[in-house]
């Protein structure tokens, strides 16, 4: 008896005051919000190729889009080309003049020896007549000079035959192995503006908006795609300033909205350190309900839930 009659009592205030009975557990709406993957070139050029559509489905490394690569594909030729240049130069320094140059000082070298063989016997003549006085003392100093410049010159043969044979210097050989390194260098970023014409998917996930048509011209660090991965939801919501300090990072609330599955949950992932709201003037503690803090909670993937949904958190207990 007295259970029916405080169900009728209970029943008759739910009528009179509208809320009365309702659960008074605190919820707090907000909606999802995605954080897309935004896809953007390195360089400025003109789009080629796009192989993805608003709504595919793609995986990480998949070719999503190239640009016309005419002048990077034309400055890595170039830059192999002074790479050859710069190793035969080195190549050169290092092992000293060609063979058939050194044959050429050698053959110029044996001849000036026949010819300084042939003045110190002319010289020796000269000498034997001169003591016989069949010839002036001006002969002897003129064969005798001859003789010297026969010496002379095969001395300067020596000199050339020993350098040519010689490799480069060592200074040289540094500086030219300075250059060689430089032109690797070029070509390395040649290649890599070659590579980077050619723009795959870094994620894997849903391809949420394409921005350029192929043709188009697209600036660097423009997004070209944008990429909605399959964890990237979070729900978005505030809390009112008195509740703030009982919510901490990592703490799981439920999730509901129409239509969704039961036994959703969101893990609070950021608590903003500043109100979002405030009144111009706070003088009481009711005023201070209007204080509120945006707070962040991550969503796990697979929920089905879409951005901009509305939501419903609540705490688990």
């Amino acid at each position: 008896m007295l259970e029916t009659v405080t169900a009728w009592f209970t029943a008759l205030l739910a009528a009179i005051l509208p809320g009365f009975g309702e659960d008074t557990t605190p919820v707090y709406n907000g909606y999802v919000e995605a954080e897309y993957v935004y896809v953007a070139p390195s360089v400025t050029g003109r789009l080629r190729n796009l192989s993805v559509h608003e709504g595919d489905t793609i995986v990480a490394g998949a070719f999503l889009f190239d640009q016309d690569a005419t002048k990077q594909r034309a400055a890595l030729r170039a830059a192999n080309a002074i790479i050859a240049q710069a190793e035969a130069n080195l190549r050169n320094l290092e092992t000293g003049s060609r063979e058939a140059e050194i044959q050429v000082i050698r053959a110029s070298l044996e001849e000036a020896r026949v010819a300084q063989s042939l003045a110190q016997t002319t010289l020796a003549r000269t000498e034997n007549l001169f003591e016989r006085e069949i010839v002036t003392q001006a002969r002897v100093d003129a064969d005798r000079a001859a003789l010297e410049q026969a010496n002379a010159h095969v001395a300067q043969l020596q000199a050339q035959l020993q350098v040519a044979e010689l490799p480069a210097r060592g200074e040289q050989v540094i500086a030219a192995e300075a250059t060689l390194n430089a032109a690797r260098a070029d070509a390395d970023l040649a290649a890599a503006q070659l590579d980077d014409m050619r723009v795959t998917a870094p994620v894997q996930g849903l391809v949420e908006k394409v921005y350029f048509e192929a043709g188009e011209v697209a600036a660097a660090g423009s997004p070209v795609i944008s990429i909605l991965p399959p964890d990237a939801l979070k729900v978005l919501f505030y809390l009112p300033e008195p509740e703030r300090s009982s919510f901490a990072l990592g703490q799981e609330l439920a999730l509901s909205c129409e239509g969704c599955a039961e036994g959703v949950t969101a893990t609070i992932s950021r608590i903003a350190s500043d109100p979002q709201f405030t009144p111009p003037i706070i003088y009481s503690r009711d005023q201070r309900t209007r204080l509120v803090f945006r707070a962040e909670a991550r969503l796990p993937g697979g929920t089905g839930l879409l951005p901009g949904q509305p939501v419903t958190l609540e705490r688990t207990q």
